[in-house]
């Protein structure tokens, strides 16, 4: 049996959870995948170097490649053909090698739309906050908007790029706006996305200040290391319900998996997976397994 090359690009990738979950799941379908992380830092690469790397992979057989920081805008320029959504978002986080040469999709907004949709089922969706406009933010965007938010108000450190990405995708729904409005902005909200670093293992914190949640309003979280993170605990205490950023991972994943098989995989099976793979981190959190996601009644 041929086996099936993939992987991923990027920075600071060595931990990733990515081989295993493509690779057990193609094990589950009767496929032999293998999947390689190409970190920069290991090949000796820059990220303006993205391009070369995909002549590479072209060159050594490879089916497919994610993207990820500092490349999926990079990448861009490297591609033949984009999917509509990618182009849109302006970032591509998978790429498909084919006989008509490189194919640029995003199934991060795919992704976090699937594990909206599964996790938090009936959430009242007319009004969000999103905290951070960087790529994950702006594929948060998309997805919101796609399912119909009348108003997404985008808040982030740096004020101009939530203005830029609300002009690029919708002026009319989309507002750009600061950090320091967060207050104000949520207590006209239904929900809040959170898209920042904050909260993963090396940038500890809390972005969404726990004062401003409440049992009405639902909080979705895009980290996934630690899988329930200072935000999710807050979310808890307030008594809000909320979506960890597994769901999220778990469906890109699955998207990227299928655009380089050809092959249906299971969502939730690969999420179960993921919860197994951080399992250990989660034991070392302060935080009990009461805070499983769970879907939600429509308010």
């Amino acid at each position: 049996m041929t086996t099936l090359l993939t992987g991923l690009i990027g920075s600071g990738i060595g931990s990733s959870l990515s081989p295993a979950m493509h690779e057990r799941e193609a094990t589950v379908l009767g496929l032999e995948l293998r999947y390689d992380l190409w970190d920069l830092h290991a090949l000796g690469a820059s990220p303006g170097d993205v391009g070369d790397l995909l002549l590479r992979a072209r060159d050594g057989g490879y089916r497919g490649l994610n993207i990820t920081h500092p490349c999926k805008q990079l990448v861009l320029a490297h591609l033949d053909t984009l999917s509509p959504d990618a182009a849109a978002i302006g970032a591509v986080n998978t790429v498909v090698i084919g006989e008509d040469g490189f194919a640029g999709h995003n199934t991060d907004w795919t992704g976090f739309r699937r594990g909206l949709v599964d996790g938090l089922a009936g959430a009242p969706l007319d009004r969000v906050v999103l905290v951070g406009a960087g790529g994950a933010g702006a594929a948060a965007a998309y997805a919101l908007l796609d399912l119909g938010t009348e108003r997404l108000d985008v808040v982030d450190a740096d004020p101009d790029r939530a203005a830029r990405l609300a002009a690029d995708l919708d002026p009319y729904r989309v507002r750009g706006g600061r950090l320091t409005e967060l207050p104000t902005l949520l207590g006209h909200a239904h929900g809040v996305v959170h898209a920042t670093p904050v909260g993963m293992a090396d940038h500890p914190g809390q972005a969404v200040p726990g004062n401003c949640l409440r049992p009405d309003l639902w909080v979705a979280e895009i980290v996934f290391r630690p899988l329930h993170t200072a935000l999710l605990a807050a979310a808890a205490e307030a008594g809000a319900v909320f979506l960890d950023g597994g769901r999220m991972n778990a469906h890109q994943a699955a998207d990227a998996f299928r655009l380089f098989t050809g092959l249906e995989p299971d969502p939730s099976r690969m999420y179960a997976h993921l919860r197994e793979l951080v399992a250990p981190e989660v034991s070392r959190a302060p935080l009990s397994g009461a805070l499983s996601p769970h879907p939600i009644e429509r308010m």
